[in-house]
């Protein structure tokens, strides 16, 4: 292990309005680390000048040995950087023995042009012991959770988006214009016409068992839009990519079902959010884990501007302009505030939100940033109603009772047979003899 060394001289000049606090932590101890996927480098400093540099593995016996390093050292804080997933670990390992600070990577920035791991810790340690990181917020345990598999949903809804443009794709290819008569090609009727088409039925055949009563009444538009067949490669890639999509699909359910589990701790606040309208369940789940504990914004601005779902602004000579939104934080919450604002647009009832939403569109002429002020607008009033208790209430609005997902386990969704096979696929020899009784 290094001996303690002279720190440079720059760990020690500091501004006059920072010396009271100098004299008061002369013998505080902080630690810089630079964490990577296989290692980290942490560098342990004080105000008297003293340095303490070391390296360590990112997997178990390194994380033990770097808690020992700053038990042991008697360090009082420890600053690392926002990078990726890296530092969860370093976190779990060192709750309650030292002060963690995780800091944002734009704010310690190195603007120097000699850039090395050793440098970086060292650099990220001096602003730790200057007190010049401003922490980020690390969610509570259940926060976490719930917000790793409503991300994990949110992964596997845009892949099952992309497989979904890939079949329009392959039967436009084969001149057939199905979504340009049917919404949702995916949907019970449009399945059926998919279906039907991977089995090279003809158009009357197709069209007069259709589900759907409405979709029916389209015979006209559907003939034209259905004259070809498909070819034999088309076929085959449809079917493939239909039997992922069935996959996904499967996996997404299990994983809702996994969200109603995950959310029950923060039942009183599902009801409030589920109140607003626009908001379905996936909705307001996803809002309660990206936002976390909502008692740390002091006010719903503070909040807004934490989700970047404010102006930027521009001031130079006195003058002021605002630009676009600043992208700041959760780019997740973003997205589904801007999908809750769609929804509200799209309805037909003359609710406050939809009127402030024309309001704001004959104002801007722009039906984008009418929908990002409206989600701003949900988001503002999401925070007063968690901070006051209530549920949002509007004459002109009855909700309809949102879907919750079955919060079943998948292992409680699996009859015998799937488990037979499940466990015969993994090399055992399973017999099933079912017998009357317990015995």
């Amino acid at each position: 292990m290094n001996a303690y060394v002279k720190l440079h001289a720059r760990v020690i000049i500091i501004c006059p309005y920072q010396a009271s606090e100098t004299m008061d932590s002369d013998k505080e101890i902080v630690c810089g680390a630079d964490i990577h996927r296989d290692f980290l480098i942490a560098t342990m400093i004080s105000r008297s000048g003293l340095k303490l540099q070391e390296r360590f593995n990112m997997n178990q016996d390194g994380l033990l040995a770097f808690r020992s390093w700053i038990i042991n050292h008697r360090c009082q804080r420890l600053a690392v950087e926002s990078t990726g997933g890296f530092w969860y670990p370093i976190f779990t390992i060192l709750e309650g023995h030292v002060e963690f600070i995780l800091a944002n990577a734009y704010q310690i920035r190195n603007i120097e042009h000699k850039k090395t791991d050793k440098l970086d810790s060292e650099r990220i340690a001096i602003y730790c012991l200057n007190n010049l990181i401003t922490p980020s917020r690390i969610y509570p345990k259940d926060y976490r959770d719930l917000r790793s598999i409503t991300r994990a949903r949110e992964t596997l809804v845009n892949a099952r988006s992309k497989i979904k443009n890939q079949i329009h794709q392959s039967l436009s290819t084969c001149c057939i214009k199905l979504s340009s008569v049917i919404s949702d090609s995916f949907g019970k009727s449009g399945r059926y016409i998919i279906d039907r088409l991977l089995e090279g039925k003809t158009i009357d055949q197709i069209i007069s068992g259709i589900p759907s009563k409405r979709i029916r009444k389209k015979e006209d538009e559907l003939r034209e839009a259905i004259k070809n067949g498909l070819d034999p490669v088309q076929v085959f890639l449809i079917k493939a990519n239909l039997d992922v999509i069935d996959d996904i699909s499967k996996k997404i359910k299990i994983l809702e079902a996994e969200i109603a589990e995950k959310v029950k701790p923060f039942e009183d606040d599902l009801k409030i959010i589920l109140s607003v309208p626009g908001v379905g369940f996936i909705s307001a789940a996803t809002i309660i884990a990206e936002m976390g504990d909502y008692r740390d914004f002091p006010s719903a601005d503070k909040m807004a501007k934490y989700f970047g779902i404010v102006p930027s602004v521009y001031q130079s000579a006195g003058k002021l302009r605002t630009g676009k939104i600043t992208k700041t934080g959760s780019k997740h919450m973003r997205r589904i505030l801007v999908e809750v604002a769609k929804a509200i647009s799209r309805t037909k009832k003359n609710s406050r939100l939809m009127r402030f939403f024309q309001r704001i569109l004959a104002r801007c002429g722009k039906k984008n940033i009418a929908t990002v002020a409206l989600a701003r607008k949900v988001l503002c009033i999401i925070y007063h109603l968690l901070m006051n208790h209530e549920n949002y209430q509007e004459p002109e609005v009855t909700k309809t009772k949102p879907k919750i997902p079955s919060s079943v386990s998948p292992i409680r969704m699996m009859d015998i047979d799937e488990m037979i096979k499940i466990i015969s696929q993994a090399g055992y020899l399973v017999e099933k003899d079912l017998k009357e009784g317990c015995g």
